[in-house]
Order: structure tokens, then sequence, then C-alpha cells
């Protein structure tokens, strides 16, 4: 929106000439994102309290988190908004990149509000059907697909099929048809990898905000035609606009973790964890690193296979391989405290994070 009004402004005042950089926007969506959070975060959790929306936790649990029993929730309202408000007030709203990117974080999110509010209602943990949130997470990432796939059939195509893999040059498949199926499985991957780290308190919001970070960086050299080029990387001029997005996605984290961090006044819920999770897979799907998302998002993937293996070993042996799943509840378990959990999660992401980045020049 002030992407198209400050222009006609600048005859007047010459300093809105900055307005037209992506990195002056990216660091204007950004400090607009973390103001709105930190100034709406004690209205909205006042507003929950008032409600009575406060998390109902698993009777098979930690037993440390019965203290946590009626804490507001659903605080994913807060970053969701905190980030789609200034990316629609800062990004350019004619590049369609940025309306998949906001159409498909909210998406998502609704997919989790829907969960929380039948969570909140019901008094239980149980929310959606585990096969309605599944249609619902399938649907929203099957529509990302479709989107992406009639971009790459515009004349000039603004997008391709093709995929890119870490450290590899010329090994380039294009997937064609089948991207769809395989956007799908990014998507939906990265919402539920994202909403099982969602256990401790500021634990998936600081290292969602670690990847968002990572995936700024990533967003800004796609779009930027000599280090793209530079890079060996896929380039749509349009990409670079993601940056606006990613930077309000930052922003938006830091000001939760505000309210979030140990002991947390607000959790985030599944309208958040889904929301971020989906914003995460469907960035790294518009800017060509989708196989670099495992290891940018490394804690979420480490999350989502200790789920997968203590399943399949205890249906397969009867036996646990960990004390506990998803991962950060095995470590409380072992004598942890949470505090130290999410702070050697954190250094683990930033380390994710960074490898990632590294992964652009080995080639």
């Amino acid at each position: 929106m002030l992407y198209e009004l400050l222009p006609p402004l600048e005859p007047l005042i010459g300093a809105l000439r900055v307005a037209q950089y992506i990195t002056f926007r990216t660091a204007a969506a950004s400090l607009t994102a973390l103001f709105i959070s930190l100034t709406l975060g004690p209205w909205l959790i006042r507003k929950l309290r008032d409600f009575q929306i406060g998390q109902i936790i698993r009777q098979e649990g930690p037993q440390s988190h019965r203290a946590k029993a009626g804490t507001p929730t659903m605080g994913g309202l807060l970053i969701l908004s905190s980030a789609l408000i200034p990316t629609l007030l800062w990004a350019d709203l004619s590049n369609p990149y940025i309306w998949i990117a906001v159409l498909a974080t909210a998406g998502f999110g609704a997919v989790g509000f829907m969960d929380d509010y039948l969570k909140v209602t019901r008094r239980s943990h149980h929310g959606l059907r585990p096969r309605y949130k599944m249609i619902g997470l399938l649907g929203v990432a099957a529509l990302v697909g479709v989107a992406v796939l009639l971009l790459a059939q515009q004349n000039p195509p603004l997008y391709n099929t093709r995929l890119i893999f870490p450290f590899f040059k010329n090994l380039i498949p294009d997937l064609g048809w089948f991207y769809i199926p395989f956007a799908v499985l990014v998507l939906v991957g990265a919402a539920n990898a994202v909403n099982l780290t969602d256990g401790l308190d500021g634990l998936a919001i600081s290292t969602f905000g670690v990847a968002a970070a990572a995936f700024t960086a990533l967003a800004y050299v796609t779009g930027h035609a000599v280090l793209a080029d530079y890079l060996l990387l896929v380039r749509f001029p349009p990409a670079g606009e993601l940056t606006i997005f990613c930077g309000a996605l930052v922003g938006a984290s830091l000001g939760f973790l505000w309210y979030n961090s140990y002991p947390a006044e607000i959790f985030m819920g599944d309208v958040g964890s889904l929301g971020l999770g989906g914003a995460l897979g469907t960035v790294a799907i518009l800017i060509k690193q989708e196989l670099l998302l495992p290891i940018v998002g490394g804690i979420f993937v480490l999350e989502a296979l200790s789920v997968i293996i203590q399943v399949a070993s205890f249906k397969m042996t009867g036996q646990r391989v960990f004390k506990m799943a998803p991962l950060h509840h095995h470590f409380e378990l072992t004598g942890w405290s949470e505090p130290k959990v999410i702070t050697r999660f954190l250094i683990a992401a930033v380390i994710f994070a960074l490898f990632s980045l590294t992964t652009l020049k080995l080639r």
C-alpha cells in the first residue's frame, strides 16, 4: 500500500525515495511488525483472559507442565496479524508472490484457528478430528501448488518446477505437474513440524525467528540479479519482494517472543504454529529452496523425526526410543530445565541456519 502511495510524494520529500528499495522496506516492515506485536500483546492477553481462552494441557504430557493450564492461547493471531499487516503496507501488492505467501499463511492459520477454537469450546486438547485437520492442510497446500504451477505457465514464465539440490550445480530435474504433490508434501510437512516444536515457552517462536531470518537473506539474494547469478540460483525478479514478507515474520516473532519467553504469558496455539510453518514452506517453494528447507529448519525436522521414530518403534517393537516425544520433552525428562532446553535448541537453530547459508556457495 505505502509502496504505491509514497512515490508521488517524492518531489516534495526527497527522502521518500528510499521507499523504492527492498532493503529499506524490509527493515520498515520488520520494525512495524515488532511495534504492532509489542503494542497489541498486552491487550490481546487481557482479552484472552477475559474470554477464558486458556491452554488445555495434555494428560500424557510432562507433569511440570500442569501449572501452565489456563495460560492464554491462540496468540498466533497476534503473530500473523503483526506479520501480514506490515507486509501489505510495505510490499508491492501487484506482486503475485506476495499474495501467494500472504494467503497461504492465512489459510494454514485458519485451519489452526478452527483447531484451537474447538479445543477451547470443548475444554479438551482434542480439536479438529485429525482427518479434517489434514484435509484442511492438504487443501491449502494444493492451492499453493496449483498457484505456482500457473505462474510457471505464464509467458514469460514467472516460476519453474525445477528443483535445486544443495551442494550440486547441474542436478536440476523438472517435476512438471508432479510439482503439485511435491509442494503439498513440503507445505504440510513444514506446518506439522513447527506445530510439533511448539511445546515449551518460546521454543517454537525463537527457532522460527532464526529460520525466518535465514529466509530473509535467501529471498534477497534470489531476487538480486548479480547475487543470484553469482550463486547459481534460479532467479525470478518478483521473488525479491518476499524479503519484505520474511522481514515482517522476523519482527513479529521477536515481538511475540517478548511475551512468550519463559515463563510464557501467552501461547501461540495451532493458529500460530500451523500458520508459521505454512509461511516458511511457502517461501521455500517460491524462492526455489524447497530442498534447503530441512537444513534451515533443522530443529523442526528433528522434532518431527523424533515423533515418527517414537511411534514407529512402539508399534513395531513395543519399545520407546525416547523418554517422551517430541524431542524437547525427552531432554526435559533427562533432567534439563526448560530454559536450558530452549536455549540449546536455539543455539542449534542458529547453527542450522548459518550452515544453510554456506551451501549457497558450496556447489
